[in-house]
């Protein structure tokens, strides 16, 4: 789980071990009809070539394929069907070199247990009308069996999806690796292991969710963690660790003069310890609260959190306050999508710069920030009990995009997501991220709307526009998606 490739830490130097994330398993199946061989040939040998190609493009990104060959016949589709099936997928792409039955690709779908996505990518642009004879002719014919399979996997019951264009079409493999990149958030919430620390914070409803739920709708495990779980690790990191952390600490962060020397030293003992928690349990993601009293171990614990939550963030495990197990959840499905995901709420409205302006206290997703984050000194933690350091940053101006994920009156869950553009202006200056956001229109009618679709009262701020990979996100996972 744990690599300590120093391309992919906090900063890039190296200075924490990265969280080696799954990598997203393909499955390839490319093919065309039998029948066409001895009467063509020099068709297959094309389409092969064809099909070469199209492996090579997916072995450059970032995916494991699975390459089960070509076929020509029903015998062989359910030959690869059952090597499909073994290799445990995330998503099955079956290439249309030319025409080929549905009865070619449907055992494939149905025996898999992964979605489907079917490929027509012809050869070039078009066709040379003038020197091309019924051969060459063929293998442009990859639309031709679109309709067919479409009208059989509806009988079967196997969710349709196509990318149409030809093998080097940039348009057609920007389409496809939305399909990749929804495969990838598919896989991290099945095979997730998702911790909750703590208990609710006292009359949060909207955030009360089922773990049932997240397994039974996302797939994946909750793994129920006491404060406790923290506090013995906490107890166990050495004086030569917390210094180790520390130093790290400073090298990552501005340190305002507001913060206290002992109150870092204990941010950095608990972000040790949290990092070990995250291994011992294995966690993806992780969303915690603990309120305390009187300042004893336990308080102290759930204070020391947001400099160690924060940098697990930044190396892809995602961490939420307030027992945020769905807000978790969301800004792993931006992370995963590359879009970082901070913990955000809405904090005030601008009427005069028509802009919403949204962040929070705790946890926060670095590598997104708009410049080296701060750490302040709180005495005190509004709302919550302790007092420590807290991190401070506004997200990259450009495109941004909201991510929650809501639960309706059915228990189930809703992904609602809308696209602005973080500007410049004046920031709050205190412990907290805070974003400018400009949605395009009155703020005051964008939060009435964006408050009525069902979102919690926390959600991910993730930058870039995300609308169209959440799109393919929703369909593999079989989720509403509410775009504001």
């Amino acid at each position: 789980m744990w690599s300590t490739d120093p391309s992919r830490s906090v900063d890039g130097n190296g200075l924490l071990p990265w969280v080696e994330p799954r990598k997203t398993r393909i499955g390839l199946v490319a093919g065309g009809l039998g029948a066409y061989w001895p009467q063509f040939p020099e068709l297959l040998p094309q389409l092969q070539a064809s099909a070469r190609r199209v492996s090579e493009r997916f072995s450059e990104l970032d995916c494991e394929v699975i390459d089960v060959g070509f076929i020509s016949d029903a015998q062989e589709g359910a030959a690869a069907a059952e090597k499909l099936r073994l290799a445990d997928c995330d998503l099955i792409v079956g290439f249309l070199t030319t025409y080929m039955t549905a009865s070619m690709l449907v055992p494939v779908a149905q025996r898999s247990g992964a979605p489907v996505l079917l490929l027509n990518l012809q050869p070039t642009e078009s066709m040379d009308h003038a020197s091309f004879d019924t051969g060459a002719w063929l293998a442009y014919c990859g639309a031709c069996p679109l309709p067919e399979m479409a009208n059989a996997f509806e009988r079967c019951g196997i969710d349709f999806r196509s990318v149409s264009g030809y093998v080097e079409d940039e348009r057609a493999w920007a389409r496809i690796e939305r399909w990749l990149k929804a495969a990838g958030v598919r896989a991290a919430l099945r095979h997730g292991r998702h911790g909750l620390l703590g208990h609710l914070y006292p009359g949060m409803m909207d955030v009360i969710t089922d773990p049932t739920l997240v397994s039974a709708q996302l797939g994946g495990h909750v793994e129920i963690l006491e404060i406790d779980d923290l506090r013995v690790r906490v107890e166990k990191v050495t004086e030569a660790e917390t210094s180790e952390r520390m130093k790290i600490a400073r090298e990552i962060f501005t340190l305002d003069d507001s913060v206290v020397e002992d109150d870092f030293r204990w941010g950095a003992t608990v972000s040790v310890a949290l990092d070990r928690l995250v291994e011992d349990f294995q966690l993806d993601t992780l969303a915690y609260y603990h309120r305390g009293l009187d300042g004893e171990t336990h308080e102290r614990v759930a204070a020391g959190m947001i400099l160690g939550a924060s940098l697990l963030t930044a190396r892809g495990v995602p961490a939420a306050g307030e027992y945020e197990l769905r807000t978790s959840l969301a800004m792993l499905v931006m992370d995963k999508l590359g879009a970082g995901g901070s913990f955000t709420e809405l904090q005030a409205l601008n009427f005069h710069d028509d802009v919403v302006e949204m962040g929070h206290d705790g946890p926060a997703h670095l590598t997104i920030s708009a410049r080296k984050p701060l750490l302040r000194g709180l005495g005190v933690y509004h709302g919550k009990r302790g007092w420590g350091v807290s991190v401070e940053f506004d997200v990259k101006q450009g495109p941004v995009t909201a991510l929650g994920l809501g639960q309706l009156r059915d228990g189930s869950f809703r992904l609602i997501a809308s696209e602005g553009k973080v500007v410049p202006g004046p920031l709050l200056q205190i412990g907290n991220t805070t974003s400018r956001v400009d949605f395009g229109r009155d703020p005051g009618e964008w939060t009435d709307e964006w408050s009525g679709s069902g979102v919690a009262h926390h959600w991910a701020l993730g930058t870039g526009h995300r609308v169209a990979e959440l799109k393919a996100v929703a369909d593999l996972l079989h989720l509403d998606l509410r775009v504001v």
